[in-house]
């Protein structure tokens, strides 16, 4: 899988994807990382990326121009067709389905979002879709791509060394994860669950299941409404 960033601070991601999970994609070679600094593909001395917004307003919008021919100058070079993705809080509400859906897309370009806003043209006429990572404001898409990078990085077939782990997490099934035990089995007069104890496989996964429910209900009922639930 190949994940391209466009963004106006590559300097922010030197070293960020020197650990855990990315690293290890990265090494096996299941994933590349492109930065792309959207200011290589501006046409004057400033390298200017952005401009007042018609029609009056506070702050700047990141012009069109250099999105587009930042996002035809890696169709070009390509072997694969981009899904194109625009990171804005006006996006969909990123989750674990959709974090399975680009995981499963061999060229996936994120562009990052940055001052106001990007130009309409951008999102009209060359992104597949619009992704936000929570109901709140950041001051750029940068924090956003690294968050979907981690989440999508990690699904990729051959990162995790045991992939039933990776499909047992929370939201996987549409529920949130069950409780987790280790060694020892009594710390400080608090037992771990009989049943974790018990080598009893099938019952342990009735257990488990149980308490991703409870869980589920307890945390985050809106999960459980009709449609957010996938199994």
């Amino acid at each position: 899988m190949r994940i391209n960033i466009i963004t106006i601070f590559p300097d922010l991601f030197d070293r960020v994807f020197d650990f855990g999970m990315i690293q290890q994609a990265l090494k096996k070679d299941l994933l590349q990382i492109h930065i792309v600094d959207l200011r290589d593909f501006t046409e004057d001395k400033r390298r200017t990326v952005d401009d007042r917004p018609y029609g009056g307003g506070d702050g700047m919008v990141l012009k069109p121009e250099p999105i587009f021919l930042a996002v035809e100058n890696l169709s070009e070079k390509a072997n694969e067709p981009q899904h194109v993705v625009l990171l804005t809080p006006q996006g969909r509400l990123f989750d674990q389905s959709l974090a399975n859906r680009l995981s499963l897309e061999p060229n996936v370009t994120l562009i990052c979002g940055r001052y106001e806003g990007v130009d309409q043209r951008v999102t009209d006429h060359l992104v597949d879709e619009e992704i936000s990572i929570g109901d709140f404001v950041l001051s750029g898409g940068e924090y956003a791509a690294l968050v979907v990078v981690d989440a999508v990085s990690r699904l990729i077939p051959g990162v995790v060394a045991k992939g039933g782990s990776v499909l047992e997490e929370s939201f996987m099934d549409g529920l949130l994860d069950y409780p987790h035990y280790t060694r020892p089995p009594d710390f400080r007069g608090w037992r771990v669950p009989e049943v974790l104890l018990s080598g009893d496989h099938a019952e342990i996964a009735r257990w488990r299941e149980q308490q991703a429910l409870e869980r589920t209900c307890e945390r985050r009922p809106d999960l459980l409404e009709p449609g957010k639930k996938s199994r």
